[in-house]
């Protein structure tokens, strides 16, 4: 039988292993917004459309993805600083980079395709998106993560108790994104509250 300690224990684990893909969406964003000339879909249409749109940037993608991993590294180190020989369940290091690899690029993966998705539906750069805005990238983190380490996202977020992990971070995804998003457009990083 499960304590409520435990589950928060679950919870507070779960939180920790998904920063490297909550931190890439929101350093994309001030990475593309400052160094961001090149465009992911280079101005190029698909049917009349834009394929990404001029929020995707290349300079954002990979500047977003690698401080994403940086957030995981120093974890890491924090983790092997407290004698952790897991990690504090990131696993054996090299797996671990994996890992970290699988969850930021992914988190920009699944914004991509979010973005993809929105401009065949023939919504602009900003137009809100309920849903797909917030959950773009928790998909493709996920997906990529569970389909290169499926052990670590089983164990972490499906496996018994560790589900109460995987429904905080939904939530959590959800209310970050939405305190993010209107911090972002107040101090003038982005052009929309959502």
């Amino acid at each position: 039988m499960f304590e409520f300690a435990d589950i928060l224990t679950y919870i507070a684990v779960g939180i920790w292993l998904w920063l490297p893909a909550m931190i890439p969406n929101v350093s994309a964003v001030i990475i593309g917004r400052k160094f961001g000339r090149t465009k992911m879909d280079f101005g190029r249409t698909w049917r009349g459309k834009r394929i990404l749109g001029d929020g995707k940037s290349w300079a954002g993608f990979f500047g977003g993805a690698f401080t994403g991993v940086f957030v995981g590294i120093v974890q890491i180190c924090v983790a092997a600083k407290f004698g952790s020989d897991d990690y504090w369940r990131f696993g054996p290091f090299w797996g671990n980079i994996g890992i970290l690899f699988c969850l930021s690029f992914g988190a920009l993966v699944g914004d991509a395709c979010g973005a993809f998705i929105k401009r065949r539906l023939g919504m602009e750069k900003g137009a809100k998106a309920l849903i797909l805005d917030q959950y773009d990238f928790f998909v493709g983190a996920i997906i990529i993560t569970a389909m290169c380490f499926p052990e670590f996202v089983k164990s972490n977020y499906i496996e018994g108790m560790h589900i109460a992990a995987l429904i905080f971070v939904v939530i959590l995804t959800y209310v970050m994104h939405r305190t993010v998003n209107i911090i972002g457009y107040r101090i003038g990083v982005k052009d929309v509250p959502w």
